[in-house]
């Protein structure tokens, strides 16, 4: 009961955010200390609402009327859906009712001061420039203008992205499969030293995927989805990230799900693969694991340290950015096989 209480409380404070006029907002002392004192509710804002609106607007072409509309609430039901925990960052998920967008916390300081102080103004920028870009596309950032209890205890999160929903047009009879992909070489701290009766089986699953086939294109798409992830991985390289994933979906080449929302781009929309049987979606995600932040810092010092003893190998969060960059170029290549394109009906 108790969790349902903060779920729909979050989803009523994400929805303020998103209509509040932000003009308006002013913060006071009365509004930080009730804010202190509240463990379940929560004040979010925009941060930097119009960077957002041009992204959303002019680079995008989402329609605000449509962007809004998946928030606003129908027939008095809550517009978001809890999606679960699902990672081992402690994250929760949100989806709209019309599925075409997630909201995602970010409950760990380093990941959200990463995103908030040293990303979202060049991830702006080089989304502006590059609209074909693969890296998934954030329509908001919002957070608590105050500190509250509840978010110093963990009972609620003070920041949230908002983002679009790559399995959009997904149908419960659709026969979909997802992967959550990262260079199968390096060891993972975070998921080989975590003891698996301190999460759960599902999540330990999530943590990293395996695709055991060929992602079979030609090679005409082969050199468009090589030279949009040169300069994908680039930029993060640039930013120092480390730890990101390929998001790669596939279905049955015969399944029409909907359209993705805002301008079409090609692993968005879905390629057919060269043997006719799969169409693919594909998009870069989890950009906000910084080689130069404090914690990252630490946490590489303990791990090399837990190294020395149990030789586990290279780590994905002691690597560098060009290092990383390099090997998940290279673990993507593995995937790819060219072929010529089979002419539908074959």
């Amino acid at each position: 009961m108790a969790r349902n209480r903060r779920q729909t409380a979050l989803t009523r404070s994400i929805q303020r955010a998103l209509f509040r006029n932000q003009r308006a907002f002013r913060k006071t002392i009365i509004g930080r200390i009730l804010a202190f004192f509240d463990c379940i509710h929560i004040k979010l804002i925009r941060f930097d609402e119009v960077c957002s609106s041009r992204l959303r607007r002019d680079v995008w072409g989402i329609d605000d009327e449509e962007y809004h509309s998946s928030f606003r609430s129908q027939d008095g039901d809550v517009p978001l859906k809890a999606m679960g925990d699902l990672g081992y960052s402690g994250s929760t998920f949100l989806t709209t009712s019309d599925c075409k967008f997630l909201v995602k916390s970010l409950p760990r300081h380093f990941e959200h001061s990463f995103f908030r102080t040293d990303l979202f103004e060049p991830y702006c920028n080089y989304m502006t420039a590059h609209p074909g870009s693969l890296l998934v596309r954030i329509t908001d950032y919002l957070y608590a203008p105050y500190i509250t209890f509840g978010s110093l205890v963990g009972t609620i999160s003070a920041h949230h992205i908002v983002m679009e929903n790559a399995c959009y047009g997904k149908t419960e009879d659709c026969q979909w499969e997802t992967y959550d992909l990262k260079p199968i070489d390096y060891f993972y701290p975070e998921r080989d030293l975590l003891p698996e009766q301190l999460v759960s089986a599902e999540t330990m699953d999530k943590l990293a995927d395996t695709f055991d086939d060929k992602i079979r294109i030609t090679h005409t798409e082969y050199e468009d989805l090589k030279q949009t992830l040169n300069q994908d991985t680039g930029f993060l390289e640039s930013a120092n990230a480390v730890d990101y994933s390929l998001f790669l979906i596939r279905y049955p080449a015969s399944v029409q799900p909907a359209k993705t929302v805002g301008a079409k781009s090609a692993w968005r929309e879905g390629v057919r693969s060269a043997d006719g049987k799969w169409t693919y979606r594909a998009v870069l995600l989890d950009f906000f694991w910084a080689k130069h932040k404090l914690h990252a810092q630490a946490m590489t010092g303990l791990v090399q340290t837990f190294n020395v003893i149990g030789r586990m190998g290279p780590m994905s969060i002691t690597t560098t950015a060009e290092e990383y960059a390099h090997k998940f170029l290279q673990m993507v290549d593995g995937m790819i096989e060219i072929q010529e394109s089979t002419p539908l009906g074959s």
